[in-house]
């Protein structure tokens, strides 16, 4: 039998960095290409400990139904956290508990936009959400991204352009894929034109917590004195991943209209997991923890800057991120960036993420890739950067 598959889903393909994955089980590959947190961040004793104190005091609670909006206890702790750089304003602003920060990002869409609605996001921009996006029909604008953040002047042409532009998606702190920053003066030019074209912001924050260097810059959220502006977090890439705990805050009005989305999608989140997020967040010093995690990370991406410093041909451009999880990569302009990807893989077997896959038409031509030094081993991220390091000078030269 064949199928006739909805207008949503017809045009979805396989995220590409779920297929690149693939390949990683290959022997002998070193994977570049995953965006996991690194497995010695993981906080496994003080978890265990934590379930074994939940399922003993109140198991009723990790295993019983619970509400849409999310376990209360954590509501009021991200409340209150949030609150504290204004990033929350109670009054106008509710949270709710989602799965993981890529649920927050697919309901804002979801109750905001009708099908032919202009949604602009950067490019490159994040792979899971632009997926998202699309299964709603929604026509997606990407704009260039510089240095320091979308350019601006590209977002207000793209913006008069658009035929009924209501969401604009950032990721301002150490974007995926490119790891860069958004800096302070875009981030207002950014609400003053959402200000000026009644548009909502989605502000995706996944990376905030994981600065090594420089100073932090305010998020959007704390600008919002017009309650326009969504903002999603996730406990992924602070505590564990497999939890899929996010959250998402934001106009009063826009959250409750999503926990009617959500309780046809998924009734709730992992209550048990929830949980488990209040008790860490309430009993662990949480700015002692976020300073192990940064040392992680830092030594991890010391170890492949300073490989790629080393081995690297010239020719290749590379960011070197203040935080986050990922590295950019840039080859000359006349360069065969897929072919390059798949030599590095199927010969070299180091697994990359070709940069087209950021992008909304995939076929668009990029000469860049991602490159991730949270998941490998320490040996593997010096191993893995000295091997591709010498495949760029074998194809580009010195």
């Amino acid at each position: 039998m064949r199928f006739k598959f909805s207008d949503n889903v017809s045009s979805l393909q396989p995220s590409a960095i779920r297929e690149i994955l693939k390949f990683t089980s290959m022997p002998g590959v070193i994977s570049f290409a995953a965006g996991n947190p690194a497995a010695e961040a993981f906080p496994t004793e003080i978890v265990a400990e934590i379930s074994k104190q939940l399922l003993t005091e109140n198991p009723v609670l990790a295993m019983q139904y619970s509400i849409t909006e999310g376990y209360p206890a954590l509501r009021t702790l991200l409340k209150e956290r949030l609150a504290k750089d204004n990033t929350y304003c109670e009054g106008k602003d509710d949270l709710i508990i989602t799965s993981g920060a890529q649920q927050a990002n697919e309901l804002a869409c979801k109750v905001l936009l009708n099908r032919g609605d202009t949604l602009i996001c950067e490019a490159p921009s994040f792979i899971g959400s632009i997926n998202a996006f699309k299964s709603y029909g929604v026509n997606l604008v990407g704009i260039p991204l510089e240095d320091d953040g979308m350019n601006m002047e590209a977002l207000e042409e793209a913006i008069k352009a658009a035929s009924s532009c209501k969401l604009i998606y950032v990721i301002p702190n150490f974007q995926n894929p490119t790891g860069g920053v958004m800096s302070l003066a875009k981030r207002k030019r950014l609400y003053e034109l959402a200000c000026e074209y009644d548009i909502v912001i989605l502000e995706d924050n996944p990376y905030g917590d994981l600065r090594y260097d420089g100073e932090a810059v305010p998020n959007i959220k704390s600008m919002d004195t017009e309650n326009r502006v969504i903002y999603s977090g996730t406990f992924s890439k602070i505590l564990a991943p497999g939890f899929r705990t996010g959250y998402v805050s934001g106009p009063a009005d826009i959250i409750s209209k999503m926990v009617v989305c959500k309780q046809v999608a998924d009734v709730h989140s992992n209550i048990w997991a929830q949980a488990i997020c209040e008790r860490f967040m309430r009993t662990v010093d949480l700015d002692e923890h976020f300073a192990n995690l940064r040392k992680i990370y830092r030594r991890k991406r010391d170890i492949m800057l300073d490989e790629m410093d080393n081995t690297f041909s010239k020719q290749v451009k590379y960011t070197k991120p203040e935080g986050g999880l990922f590295i950019w990569c840039t080859l000359p302009d006349d360069c065969d960036m897929n072919a390059f990807c798949q030599k590095a893989v199927q010969d070299y077997k180091i697994a990359l993420v070709p940069g087209n896959a950021f992008l909304i038409d995939e076929n668009e031509k990029t000469t860049s890739f991602r490159m991730n030094f949270s998941t490998p081993t320490d040996e593997q991220l010096t191993k893995g950067t000295r091997i591709l390091g010498a495949m760029t000078k074998e194809v580009l030269g010195e």
